[in-house]
């Protein structure tokens, strides 16, 4: 899920029904992929399950600002190592925050804010270019974050859940 919504699950719903013990029982049930996969959440992956490993992965992770405020990004850390992967997390927000950089107005402060950390960290591991080193990747979960990478440097960035599914699909063949 996209760390956006599962904020708006967790923390919102309980702001605008308070009273309301279904949004208690959703908060308290939503995890996001990460939280699951290492143990965080009740609900456990299948019997036998191991995090695929990414020794191979060199990652720019750009963690979501509801990842930062709410869901928090230590389970989605622990995985990544766990897996192996080689992480450079960049700080702070990719400059999008929701539709804001893309309101009137907004844009160039949105650019500038991208180049806080974003956009440099994907530039030092070698994803702006036509020359992309093979295992290197830009991992975000947020949709706003994936897009002001594409958008400013054309950068394609994917979901931690489609880095792991490429890899599972990879041990079942």
């Amino acid at each position: 899920v996209e760390p956006s919504c599962t904020a708006v699950l967790r923390g919102d719903l309980l702001e605008l029904l308070p009273k309301d013990p279904r949004a208690h029982a959703v908060a308290a049930n939503t995890f996001t992929l990460a939280e699951v996969l290492t143990g965080r959440a009740p609900v456990k992956p299948r019997e036998g399950w191991q995090v695929p490993r990414l020794d191979d992965i060199t990652a720019v992770v750009q963690p979501h600002c509801h990842q930062y405020s709410v869901t928090g990004f230590t389970a989605d850390r622990d995985l990544l190592a766990r897996a192996g992967a080689k992480v450079t997390e960049a700080a702070g927000c990719c400059g999008v925050a929701g539709n804001w950089g893309y309101e009137n107005g907004h844009y160039d402060v949105s650019a500038k804010v991208a180049e806080n950390s974003l956009l440099p960290a994907l530039r030092e591991m070698g994803l702006v270019g036509d020359d992309t080193p093979e295992g290197v990747v830009y991992l975000a979960d947020g949709v706003s974050c994936r897009t002001q990478a594409e958008d400013l440097v054309g950068v394609s960035g994917m979901h931690l859940a489609e880095l792991l599914a490429t890899r599972i699909a990879d041990r079942a063949e």
